[in-house]
């Protein structure tokens, strides 16, 4: 029984040993750290998500609808089920020859004549297109088969300004019973 008693004793020494230790090692590190590190700076509050004031869901559809049927590009708004976001698809087709060149040509349109700007860079295939709360994103059409029109889907995705003018296809708070 003695050597059972003397070997829990020796282990629990090491093991207040290594906690010391560890004790040790923490404030030593948290030490260097805070005095070799430059003070924070407070830059003040972070800049808006998007600038401008949010735009409807219905005034980007409309926009985007007429600036696509100016080049001949028909397409027709999905209905949006997102249940608090706000998003929108428009969705339609084209010739295959043309569609590629009429869906740059009315990106190009939209930021000449509507004041939209080129969104980040997702690679050749994609064009992107941003305004105050929204993003709008198309693939090119790739080949079509002989005889069958290109597909033509748009993504409009907004940021969630805080009013209900942002995204007025989010559904409203039913009025509870009291």
């Amino acid at each position: 029984m003695r050597t059972t008693e003397k070997t829990d004793t020796t282990v629990r020494r090491r093991q207040r040993r290594g906690a010391t230790a560890a004790l040790v090692m923490a404030a030593l590190m948290t030490t260097t750290v805070t005095a070799c590190a430059p003070p924070l700076r407070d830059l003040g509050p972070l800049p808006p998500r998007f600038t401008g004031p949010p735009l409807p869901a219905d005034a980007v559809v409309s926009q985007m609808t007429s600036v696509l049927a100016a080049d001949g590009i028909t397409v027709e708004r999905e209905p949006s089920n997102g249940q608090g976001r706000c998003s929108e698809r428009l969705v339609g087709r084209h010739a295959p020859e043309t569609a590629e060149a009429d869906l740059k040509a009315a990106f190009a349109r939209a930021r000449s004549e509507h004041g939209w700007k080129t969104g980040p860079d997702m690679g050749s295939e994609t064009l992107i297109l941003v305004k105050s709360n929204w993003t709008v994103i198309a693939s090119l059409p790739g080949e079509s088969a002989q005889g069958i029109q290109a597909p033509i889907v748009m993504s409009l995705t907004c940021l969630d300004g805080g009013s209900p003018s942002a995204s007025p296809a989010a559904p409203s708070p039913a009025p509870t019973a009291s």
